[in-house]
């Protein structure tokens, strides 16, 4: 670390970078792009990230931490309180601040609100929107990313810029396709000028600030999200009960998903066990791919009917637990 900060001649900087927007807008994505390593679980399903992940990249003198926050969107649960809460409470403590707007349901919210339609309950520019004017009474100055760029035509990007420009008047605005890897590295150059003077916070080769069991816990969540619907995913959990290092180095890892209902216990499970099975499979590849290490992976399904109402639930995942 001391090395690198020697041969760039440059005095160390770090900080904090928030990456907050709304559900879906693709903001963990764009974290793993930054960091050049999957540290925060994706899947196509909005509010999948629940607990704040921090992500750490090096750029030249400086160490990015970005503050990889819950989806902005109008809580309705306890659980979306404390997310809501936790994504505000990142930029309150960030050095800057980064507002990802997915372009093309922008661009879709725009249409229907031109030609007067409803939106069908989804939210998508209005959220943006209420996103944006909270942030210009809170912050200074922020950076506007316009991600998946490369889902819309270049005349209709123009016209989002514009339009973005003309109501809120953001700081900087920068284009990126968080999957295609396109504008990630401007955008990540741009948000190391942002970061004040100051001694690196993490060893120069940690990506991430996170506990091993709770990633653990994550990854089997996105298995799980990938193949459940409807409400499912959310009124579950997963929670790493242990974490044991074996003599060959590999590890052995058991969980328990929860769910709230005895017919989501059914569905979790599968005929004759294939859906757990398969959740069980592909997270222990991730695991496996993510850890470089062998993993050993048990997982049990139980009803636990008040999860969302338990403190120690939230702890787990950096989350204040809401009064009410």
């Amino acid at each position: 670390m001391g090395l690198k900060r020697e041969m760039t001649g440059e005095a160390s900087r770090c900080g904090f970078a928030a990456i907050i927007g709304a559900p879906n807008a693709g903001k963990s994505t764009l974290v793993n792009s930054l960091v050049g390593s999957k540290v925060s679980i994706v899947t196509h399903k909005v509010q999948t990230t629940r607990a704040v992940v921090r992500g750490i990249a090096l750029h030249g003198s400086a160490q990015i931490v970005f503050v990889d926050t819950p989806g902005i969107f109008s809580p309705r649960r306890r659980l979306d309180r404390a997310m809501v809460e936790a994504a505000w409470s990142g930029v309150a403590d960030a050095d800057a601040t980064v507002v990802v707007v997915d372009v093309a349901t922008y661009l879709s919210e725009l249409s229907k609100e031109r030609r007067a339609e409803p939106s069908g309950g989804k939210k998508g520019a209005f959220d943006t929107n209420g996103i944006l004017q909270r942030l210009g009474e809170t912050v200074d100055h922020y950076i506007l990313v316009l991600n998946k760029i490369d889902l819309i035509p270049r005349t209709e990007l123009l016209r989002i810029i514009d339009t973005l420009r003309e109501q809120h008047d953001p700081a900087r605005v920068m284009l990126t396709s968080a999957m295609t890897g396109d504008g990630v590295s401007d955008l990540k150059s741009t948000i190391a000028e942002l970061m004040p003077s100051g001694p690196w916070l993490y060893p120069e080769d940690q990506l991430a600030d996170i506990p091993q069991r709770l990633l653990a816990s994550e990854i089997t969540r996105e298995s799980l999200m990938l193949r459940l619907h409807e409400e499912l995913p959310y009124d579950s959990t997963v929670e790493t009960e242990s974490w044991t290092l074996l003599k060959d180095k590999s590890v052995r890892v058991e969980q328990v998903i929860y769910v709230r209902r005895k017919s989501q216990r059914a569905i979790v499970l599968g005929k004759k066990g294939e859906v757990i099975k398969a959740i069980g499979s592909a997270a222990r590849r991730e695991l496996e791919k993510i850890l470089g290490m062998r993993v050993h992976l048990f997982l049990v399904v139980k009803v636990r009917e008040k999860w969302l109402d338990e403190p120690a639930r939230y702890r787990e995942l950096g989350l204040e637990f809401p009064k009410s």
